[in-house]
């Protein structure tokens, strides 16, 4: 590492609370009574609850969701061993990640034990307090026997993630390597380099996806492990071959795999030429790898490439795997990790990276479209996703395999509770995306030569949710298309300024100027502005061609959502249409308004605000509950802008006795209903804590919703137009293609209501 890359380094571990992890308490402790119930005399139940059934630690204990990472440090990963007390940053940094990407509690534990017995016995006695176990950095051949008895003597699961966590990831690369090679696994030839704990663990999984024995050749630090040769031990006995074959360079003549678990620069481009036809090369040496990428891509066009690095397609990363693993173990309180459970992991993850890829992953990675190919076999490591489709899979093993105490039988419930452990409970949006599918509408894209319109186009109509239209040069779209491989061949497309357009622009045209005539319109004017898409698909929209519109991606506010206001119009009954935000959050979801429209409303106006939002709450089957916001509480500061505030809720409180509404309030008693309750008894607040959020003025509402946003608490969904005849939405600029999907289906949605509406007459 650079000299400020090694500060940097040592800064990020010593920086604030030295390390990486802190333990938080997870129950109330302010006052005296919380401790007496935490502690003395209050504890003393649930232990005498213990006592009697020992199964009750997992009901009264944090051992259900507690994982110990153990180490001695002997065979630390690029460092060797160098003890018990130089381990504790990796086992810290392997408890964030337990943390960070399946929501499991870890204790690092550093043993100072290289005995394998005080090791074991070591483990054993603590092993009460944990509900699974990570052993790590364990240096071979003792890390084969510790675990072996580990696993046997315990009731909890335990794995050695140096093992299994490299062969479960890298067999999941070898399967989809091995589809897109077009190689059958179980015929493949392959050579292994390095016959370490890794090494060895990885080719016992594969022998049990297919791939034969016969057909491989492992390397040690010696050369091939033969049949000739004496000193082997018992692991490499297994796999000693009958073969002449001695040196790397011999092996490696044309094989269809290599898999390097041994140390940098140890293969030449000659040895990959050398290689049969379409070769997979897991080259997982960290940080340099058997064969750096580049020399490997160099020397064949034909190879498929994997390494453990992230600056490279197809990283092998164990952080695919262990999180999601001991999650399904947890889950369903299985007495181990078996074979079946591993093999479930390996499956789930090779058939996640088929999937369409999250836009929040091409983002991460600098991608505009990933998808399933050579540079793509594998998942990305920061991929939503894997908790939900590694973790069932595994516990789903666990239970079929018969190692599971716990049964789930609702599959889709646990699912969503995999996702909301997560943080972002997305119950709504999953519900509106479900209404959705159930009656799929036409939605005009009047940006189509971007690329994520055309991503969530794709993604809409793959999901089932609207049927696509999109608007712009032909040319031009198709060019996107085929760039950037996406399916979009028998969605519409169309330029409203090409000549075959001209007979509609004139008609589209006549109504336009029938509808603003009176309000400076020509007809010369009518028909130039029909040239222009917002234009043109608005009057889709509001002649029936399409069911709802999107813009704005690459235009102002104001510019995108002016032809909708003097095309399609607001509602009967509405004088000012309001912008509003959806926060989906960890404490559930929040509606935000005026966040994108009225700069300063009036008394009156916030009224009518919301009454609009009050109306959409509702539409997402939510009470609205709603605060308008102030700097001041109930009149605790004189000024125009809570007097405002003040004489809305009055409005409000007299024309709409049933709303459930109060102000002026400050946020934090809005959102805190023990403050509110303390302070202000009287509130019609208290006990409905509120979810609809009313700002005062355009400058308060921006600025919360994007603060909220950007900091990461809050998934932010809109802007929601609200009062317009008909489903228009204009995006943010430069918003991502899930925000644009989300829209999407909430403007189906939209539109099913008002296909209900006009069917009634």
């Amino acid at each position: 590492m650079a000299k400020h890359q090694k500060e940097e380094a040592l800064n990020y571990h010593s920086h604030g609370k030295p390390g990486k992890i802190e333990v938080v308490p997870t129950k109330p402790h302010s006052t005296q009574r919380d401790l007496s119930l935490a502690y003395s005399p209050g504890v003393a139940l649930p232990c005498l609850e213990i006592e009697k059934q020992s199964e009750n630690a997992y009901k009264y204990t944090a051992k259900g969701n507690l994982v110990a990472v153990i180490s001695n440090g002997t065979a630390v990963l690029g460092l060797g061993d160098i003890g018990p007390l130089a381990s504790k940053p990796v086992m810290e940094g392997k408890g964030m990640l337990f943390k960070i990407y399946a929501d499991i509690d870890v204790f690092d534990i550093e043993v100072d034990a290289s005995d394998v017995n005080q090791f074991i016995s070591t483990v054993k006695a603590i092993s009460p307090t944990f509900g699974g176990i990570n052993l790590e950095d364990i240096k071979a051949p003792e890390c084969f026997e510790i675990e072996r008895r580990l696993k046997a003597e315990l009731d909890i699961p335990v794995m050695h993630d140096d093992q299994h966590g490299t062969a479960i990831i890298s067999a999941a690369a070898l399967i989809n390597a091995c589809e897109i090679a077009g190689k059958d696994i179980s015929k493949v030839k392959m050579v292994i380099n390095g016959a370490g704990a890794s090494a060895i663990s990885c080719a016992h999984l594969y022998l049990a996806m297919g791939v034969k024995k016969e057909n491989v050749l492992i390397l040690d630090s010696k050369g091939v492990i033969s049949t000739d040769r004496p000193d082997l031990v018992d692991y490499k006995q297994f796999f000693a071959a009958k073969t002449n074959i001695k040196t790397l360079e011999d092996a490696m003549k044309g094989v269809d795999v290599f898999v390097g678990l041994s140390k940098g620069n140890v293969i030449s481009k000659a040895m990959v030429k050398s290689m049969a036809d379409n070769p997979i090369v897991f080259a997982l040496a960290n940080p340099d790898p058997e064969i750096s990428y580049k020399d490997a891509m160099a020397a064949r066009k034909d190879i498929i490439m994997a390494t453990g690095r992230s600056d490279h397609p197809n990283q092998v990363n164990n952080v695919l795997g262990f999180p999601y693993i001991f999650r399904g173990a947890l889950d369903v309180r299985s007495t181990k990790i078996n074979e079946e459970m591993k093999l479930a992991a390996v499956y789930a993850i090779a058939e996640l990276a088929k999937e369409p890829v999250p836009d929040i992953v091409n983002l991460a990675y600098g991608s505009k479209n990933l998808t399933f190919g050579k540079d793509y076999i594998i998942p990305k490591p920061n991929d939503p996703r894997l908790i939900y489709a590694v973790s069932p899979a595994v516990a789903k093993a666990a239970i079929d395999s018969g190692v599971a105490k716990n049964k789930i039988t609702d599959w889709e419930k646990y699912t969503h509770d995999l996702i909301n452990r997560l943080g972002l409970d997305h119950e709504l949006i999953r519900s509106i995306t479900e209404k959705a599918k159930q009656n799929p509408k036409r939605v005009v894209f009047v940006e189509a030569d971007n690329y994520k319109i055309l991503k969530a186009a794709q993604v809409v109509r793959d999901e089932g949710i609207a049927e696509p239209i999109l608007l712009g040069d032909v040319s031009r779209i198709q060019r996107l298309v085929d760039e950037y491989n996406l399916e979009l061949e028998d969605v519409e497309i169309i330029d409203p300024r090409n000549k075959d357009m001209q007979e509609i622009r004139h008609d589209y045209a006549n109504k336009l100027f029938e509808k603003r005539k009176r309000r400076g319109y020509t007809l010369y004017e009518s028909r130039k502005v029909m040239h222009e898409r917002n234009h043109f698909g608005a009057m889709m929209v509001e002649t029936g061609k399409a069911d709802a519109m999107i813009s704005g991606i690459t235009r102002k506010y104001s510019d995108a959502i002016r032809p909708a206001l003097q095309i399609i119009g607001v509602q009967k009954g509405v004088s000012k249409v309001a912008g509003m935000y959806l926060m989906l959050t960890k404490q559930g979801p929040f509606f935000f308004a005026d966040t994108t429209i009225n700069v300063n409303p009036t008394a009156q106006e916030l009224v009518d605000i919301t009454v609009l939002v009050a109306k959409a709450v509702k539409q997402y089957n939510v009470v609205p509950k709603i605060a308008l916001l102030s700097y001041s509480n109930f009149g605790s500061v004189e000024g125009d802008l809570p007097n405002k505030v003040r004489d809305a809720v009055s409005i409000l409180h007299r024309d709409h006795p049933n709303f459930v509404v109060d102000g002026d309030l400050q946020a934090n008693f809005a959102l805190n209903e023990d403050l509110l309750e303390e302070h202000f008894p009287f509130s019609t607040l208290i006990g409905k804590k509120a979810n609809t959020l009313i700002f005062p003025d355009l400058a308060s509402g921006n600025i919360a919703y994007k603060l909220i946003q950007e900091m990461g608490d809050a998934e932010a969904i809109g802007p929601i137009l609200l009062g317009l005849n008909k489903p228009v939405h204009i995006l943010q600029l430069g918003c991502s293609v899930r925000e644009i999907v989300n829209m999407v289906t909430i403007a189906v949605l939209e539109a099913q209501k008002g296909k209900r509406v006009v069917s009634k007459g």
